[in-house]
């Protein structure tokens, strides 16, 4: 099943370890195309992820003909229409995942963001809220496919070594993209608000220059060679060892990611109705969602970082679960009393820092799993949550009064209490515990070599 099974893992290992770069320098034309390749990715991901989220309340309020956006119908259908998104989201990691297992990682990822910045471009001509809802769940199936194919492609050409840095600077893809949609909101706030879904098309133009210049990676095609008569299969994730790892990501992500995406839905809903904004203008309010967005964003992009830095020199599976407790007591603090906008703001810098906590899953995934298995693994488990996610995006909103979400979020925050149990019996990628130790063994392979006489090399 996997072209590594021919050899060795140390044999493997020290493979990979000779072809790893040390510096930036080091790194191949190959690399650095397939990097840029999934970070833009990334971005328009994050951009076209969240420009309904920015328009959510007043948009869908136009679309049924109701002038007050207080209404309770308007709340019941933007959240069926997010929770529409994420489920696309969660079926598109899947879907996209066994193509790109098949068909190459380039040419999945060139398939993924034609179809998010098509549907999302088309979302500026809904004209009722079922329609928006059907553009949304269309677009989101290339959404969680590009970061199914994105982190597969990466893990399989990019240093074993570097991981953690590569999935803050992956993620930090997404932050910047997520400030890109509120800067278009931004500058486009004296235009209707279904104008910002044309932004979202210009990821399409990325795709011309992936198919020209991005190649499908070696491990790949090594693996897609020795396996023309044996192919796996999408119920192979539930057999054997790799269930247990299967069982294990799936209940986290689930978890972690109803609760995250609770929050990223629901806080600016609720921020908009706080009782402190209501003589401001509409768009000054605007412009405060900017601003907020900005605070997290920015102080997420630290938290990727920050998670990359613990889980070099504590592991995966320790710096899940504790960014997952830090994120549930973020939330308690903020939403456990009723605060004015003043008072949100530490609240979100801080539930900012614990967001990088879904950075580390972009390199730690598709490790887990063998390589024609690996974007299927990967885009399932994690964006099987998402399922769960959009469920409880209406879930949690149906505790709250109208306007008024600070329950659906304080209460969405204690999911990441069983998350960051469940995350400590999660295993370490077995490449890199393989790699500990060919490190160890190169070390001293390389003392032998420096005391060697130059003839004796």
């Amino acid at each position: 099943m996997d072209s590594a099974n021919h050899s060795s893992p140390e044999t493997v290992s020290r493979r990979n370890v000779e072809r790893d770069a040390v510096h930036l320098r080091d790194l191949s034309p190959q690399q650095w195309k397939s990097g840029a390749a999934a970070w833009l990715g990334w971005l328009f991901d994050g951009l076209d992820m969240h420009l309904y989220v920015l328009v959510a309340t007043p948009f869908v309020a136009e679309l049924l003909g109701i002038e007050n956006q207080k209404d309770p119908r308007v709340g019941y259908c933007s959240s069926l229409i997010q929770a529409a998104f994420l489920i696309g989201w969660a079926l598109g990691g899947g879907f996209f995942g066994l193509i790109a297992d098949r068909i190459g990682r380039t040419r999945a990822l060139s398939l993924t963001i034609l179809t998010y910045a098509l549907f999302t471009g088309l979302s500026f001509f809904a004209a009722t809220w079922w329609q928006l809802m059907i553009f949304r769940f269309l677009a989101a199936l290339g959404i969680g496919g590009e970061w199914a194919v994105g982190a597969s492609l990466i893990s399989e050409t990019w240093p074993r070594r570097w991981r953690p840095w590569l999935a803050a600077v992956l993620q930090t893809g997404v932050n910047l993209g997520v400030m890109l949609a509120g800067l278009a909101y931004f500058l486009l706030a004296s235009f209707p608000n279904r104008t910002v879904f044309l932004v979202g098309i210009l990821p399409a133009l990325l795709v011309l220059w992936i198919r020209h210049a991005v190649p499908e990676p070696e491990e790949w095609q090594a693996a897609r060679k020795d396996s023309l008569l044996v192919k796996p299969v999408f119920l192979d994730l539930f057999r054997g060892t790799v269930r247990r790892t299967t069982v294990l990501t799936l209940v986290v992500c689930s978890l972690a990611l109803t609760a995250h995406w609770s929050f990223l839905f629901w806080h600016l809903q609720h921020l908009r109705n706080l009782p402190d904004l209501r003589e401001w203008p509409q768009v000054n309010r605007d412009q405060l969602v900017s601003q907020t967005i900005c605070l997290i964003m920015l102080s997420s992009i630290a938290g990727n970082f920050v998670a990359g830095w613990i889980a070099r020199r504590f592991r995966y599976r320790r710096t899940i679960a504790g960014f997952c407790a830090a994120y549930f007591l973020a939330m308690f603090a903020t939403y456990s009393v009723p605060r004015d906008h003043y008072g949100l703001w530490c609240g979100f810098l801080l539930i900012g820092l614990c967001q990088g906590v879904f950075a580390l899953f972009t390199m730690y995934l598709p490790p887990l799993f063998p390589t024609l298995l690996r974007t299927t693994g990967a885009g399932f488990c994690f964006n099987f949550g998402r399922i769960a996610a959009g469920l409880g995006t209406v879930f949690f909103g149906l505790f709250s009064k109208v306007g008024d979400y600070r329950l659906a979020l304080f209460y969405a925050g204690f999911l990441f209490i069983p998350a960051a149990c469940v995350a400590l019996l999660l295993p370490e990628p077995p490449d890199e515990l393989i790699d500990v130790f060919s490190e160890s063994a190169g070390g001293l392979s390389e003392s032998i070599c420096r005391a060697e006489p130059d003839s004796a090399r």
